[in-house]
């Protein structure tokens, strides 16, 4: 199941029980400061549980849709290295009905098989997160924290042990598995090619994708390597259809990695956690202990 898409669906399924009070967590972020937010890959998550999804109904797939998400996927999936710069905008609508936006940046570089290291910056965040294949490791720069977990294997190891250890996913992560197509297709029931559109000047295909409670558009470059330009998730079914989007920028297919740059050293005075916890939001908090 798509990761990203999860977190909007646990979201509305909260919202509709009255499970959570998104003013409250607003509040919270905003004036608490001793507060990290990172959204869910690499959007944060909630791992409540997996639900049932509808099969993708592969007669309602447009065939050109269907086509250039396989390209991008496969394209991505084949790279041995990237590094990527994303712009994100993270909506949630509070108790009064208001529509609130959260934007925030993140830089990506991914080594395959087994290293990762993105950066996270917002109004609040400054979240560092490093895997080497063996070791995860999460530095909350505004508060001098991290907090490590052991576990070897690929960068999708990482991602999933993060999705299931701890609820949390990366901006994008759904593009960044080996394997994008089957994380993003699953529970797709129609999708649609709509023409070429421009994103930051670049020509882009552009894509939609529908599932049962959410819509998804994706924009892939027209002009060179078929990569994702814009990714937008929309809960269609909360009042005001609150979205996630990604703007990425500065793709670099081979990129120059830097020594040491999936290695965390502490710095000075950093405190160490003994665990982190994620919010009925699905982000990520990391508290110092009292």
């Amino acid at each position: 199941m798509s990761q990203i898409k999860m977190h909007r669906r646990l979201f509305f399924q909260m919202i509709m029980q009255g499970a959570v009070g998104v003013s409250a967590i607003v509040s919270r972020t905003l004036f608490k400061n001793l507060i990290i937010r990172l959204p869910v890959l690499i959007a944060g998550i909630v791992l409540i549980g997996f639900l049932s999804r509808p099969a993708m109904g592969a007669e309602r797939m447009d065939p050109e849709a269907d086509k250039i998400l396989r390209s991008m996927s496969t394209f991505l999936g084949g790279l041995s290295a990237f590094s990527a710069k994303a712009d994100i905008d993270n909506e949630i609508i509070d108790l009064d009905g208001q529509k609130l936006q959260f934007s925030s940046s993140a830089e990506i570089v991914l080594e395959r098989p087994g290293n990762l290291n993105v950066n996270r910056q917002g109004a609040i965040a400054d979240v560092e997160f490093i895997f080497d294949s063996k070791l995860l490791t999460i530095y909350g720069r505004n508060l001098n924290v991290y907090f490590q977990m052991y576990s070897p294997g690929t960068t999708d190891t990482a991602i999933e042990t993060l999705h299931h250890e701890i609820g949390l996913d990366a901006p994008g992560a759904d593009l960044f598995l080996t394997d994008p197509y089957t994380a993003l297709s699953e529970g797709v029931v129609s999708s649609a090619y709509l023409g070429t559109a421009y994103i930051n000047g670049v020509e882009c295909h552009y894509l939609t994708f529908r599932e049962a409670q959410v819509d998804w558009q994706l924009w892939i470059n027209a002009e060179g390597d078929p990569l994702p330009m814009k990714y937008i998730i929309t809960t269609k079914w909360l009042t005001g259809a609150p979205q996630y989007a990604v703007r990425f920028r500065d793709w670099n297919t081979a990129p120059k990695i830097k020594p040491g740059q999936f290695v965390f050293k502490a710095p000075e005075g950093a405190k160490k956690l003994e665990a982190v916890n994620v919010d009925k939001m699905g982000e990520l908090v990391m508290e110092e202990d009292k």
